[in-house]
């Protein structure tokens, strides 16, 4: 029987886990051996049956203790039964030594075939194991074999109301429409669907599209990049972020407020320029920097530059992650930074040469500053218009996080000296904010390039397979402040106070409350108005992938 148990063993062995066909041949097999076995031990049965009987004519009798192989009786002259080329007792044994012979050369030749099968699952199992971990990652099977294809994407759906407004914000919101009131609006704040990866072992890339206006559909990130450079890490050549400002080099994925705040989105509106920039980190990844040379003009929703006066600027950002408590995972750090920017924002002075094609457009003089009052609004509430006479201006901007806990604060400053003809211009602004998470969580941090990182809540929101939740929630405030006015230049003096209340369903899905109170003063004349306050509600729900 114990044949017969190891025969079964092997079977579910090898039949175990294997594909369809293998299985199916190695059954067979094992089936056939199985059944010789089977037949073997039956043999042997009826050879130890025909031994146990006293031979006749003979006087021998059996001895077990002169057993020999597998059972087999020998006589007291310890010598097999000797006979003629019948003996059916020396025919068996023929037999039996034959077929254990057969039947150990089958067995070493399952082993092999067995290990063989054990080698090929084996491998074909770290080979869906890596598979599997890119498909974690988001990767898809790119075009070609030297590559690789992450999707990625977002959708931010708003809801804004306007509770309270005076006819100075009515008037900066409908400059054209005296007293139309500021309108209260659902809309898509961000649809985004982009691709990235690598190319060989030195290379990378980006594509980034925004499609929440149907009507105006625009690339974001789109740049070629190399790696690994000595002495530089990486370059990337293409439209991307300028290195100034925490807030717009923060995610929207994972900011703590619906929008920017006055001075950051002001002096860097829509952040992303065309432009060529090295980004590098220190091995400890205490210090981390970028710098690079940019086009000002915002031409994401154009094919691109063309134009000879190319209103350069040098931007860089060296910051340091001076604290970081690896033994709670980031729950404690500090960041600061210094950031700044040298632009030449001539233009072409506003000349209008022929409004028709691409090889004849004018550029007008990058010198403007504007923002929205920290809402979706249709028109920029502050605003400096184009500044005639421009010639250079510089940014300096510092920047501060730290993190304890639950607890997080941040704050910016930037000031912006302008040349011109005549009289020099000084603009500045900066915020404060601090949150804290109710459920515990706290702010992730990115060391490698000094951001935010994602928001992972202890429990996810309503999940029935995890048991489900409440996600996590967190409260904020802010408190924004830019002055565009000075000399002959009134681009207004916005403030404004900022309550904030994040729902985090889990890593990819949010809903977020903001409720604003702002004032702005001492603004150029809007339809006889030159301050303004106002009341802002916004919702958002957003998700990413």
């Amino acid at each position: 029987m114990w044949m017969r148990s190891t025969a079964a063993a092997l079977l579910f062995l090898t039949a175990g886990g294997f594909s369809s066909e293998i299985q199916a041949q190695q059954s067979a097999e094992t089936a056939a051996l199985l059944q010789r076995l089977e037949q073997a031990e039956s043999e042997i049965r009826e050879l130890r049956s025909t031994v146990a009987r006293p031979t006749a004519g003979r006087s021998e009798t059996y001895r077990p203790e002169s057993s020999g192989l597998y059972g087999v009786a020998f006589l007291d002259d310890e010598s097999p039964i000797e006979g003629g080329t019948a003996d059916p007792f020396a025919e068996k044994l023929m037999t039996l030594s034959e077929q254990q012979e057969a039947l150990g050369k089958s067995q070493d030749d399952l082993k092999k075939l067995q290990d063989e099968l054990k080698k090929s699952q084996k491998e074909t199992a770290d080979g869906l194991k890596d598979l599997s971990g890119k498909f974690k990652k988001g990767f898809v099977l790119p075009g070609h074999s030297n590559g690789t294809l992450q999707l990625n994407g977002r959708i931010h759906g708003d809801y804004w109301a306007f509770p309270n407004t005076d006819a100075g914000s009515d008037a900066f919101e409908h400059p054209l429409a005296p007293g139309v009131s500021v309108q209260d609006r659902f809309q898509w704040r961000r649809v985004r669907f982009g691709v990235k990866g690598d190319i060989n072992d030195h290379m990378t890339y980006k594509i980034e599209m925004e499609f929440a206006d149907p009507g105006s559909t625009q690339y974001r990130d789109v740049f070629v990049g190399f790696t690994n450079i000595p002495g530089v890490q990486t370059l990337l050549i293409g439209n991307q972020k300028r290195p100034y400002g925490l807030d717009h080099l923060n995610s929207s994925r994972y900011n703590v407020f619906l929008e920017r705040p006055f001075i950051v989105e002001a002096f860097n509106q829509d952040a992303r320029r065309l432009g060529a920039c090295v980004y590098g980190t220190s091995e400890d990844e205490v210090y981390n920097w970028r710098y690079g040379v940019y086009n000002m003009e915002l031409t994401q929703n154009d094919a691109g530059y063309t134009g000879d006066s190319y209103q350069l600027e040098l931007a860089g950002r060296l910051a340091t992650t001076y604290w970081y408590d690896e033994t709670s995972g980031g729950r404690g750090y500090g960041h600061f930074a210094l950031a700044g920017t040298i632009a030449r924002p001539d233009g072409d002075r506003g000349e209008v040469i022929d409004p028709g094609p691409p090889s004849v457009r004018t550029h007008e003089n990058e010198a403007r500053f504007r923002t929205r009052p920290e809402a979706r609004t249709d028109s920029r509430w502050l605003d400096t218009g184009r500044i005639a006479g421009a010639d250079w201006y510089e940014i300096i901007a510092t920047e501060s996080v730290l993190n304890i806990g639950e607890i997080h604060l941040v704050s910016e400053l930037q000031h912006l000296y302008m040349q011109r003809e005549g009289e020099d211009l000084h603009f500045w602004g900066g915020y404060v904010h601090a949150a804290y998470f109710l459920t515990g969580e706290h702010m992730p941090w990115e060391r490698s390039d000094g951001t935010l990182g994602r928001i992972k809540p202890f429990e996810n929101f309503f999940m029935v397979d995890d048991g489900g939740g409440w996600g996590a929630w967190q409260i904020a405030a802010r408190y924004s402040y830019a002055d565009l006015t000075n000399k002959d230049i009134a681009g207004g003096i916005g403030q404004s106070g900022t309550l904030g209340l994040n729902w985090y369903w889990n890593q990819n899905a949010r809903l977020q409350f903001n409720y604003t109170h702002g004032y702005i003063s001492n603004h150029a004349p809007v339809a006889g108005n030159t301050s303004g306050h106002y009341d802002i509600i916004g919702t958002r729900f957003s998700v990413d992938f």
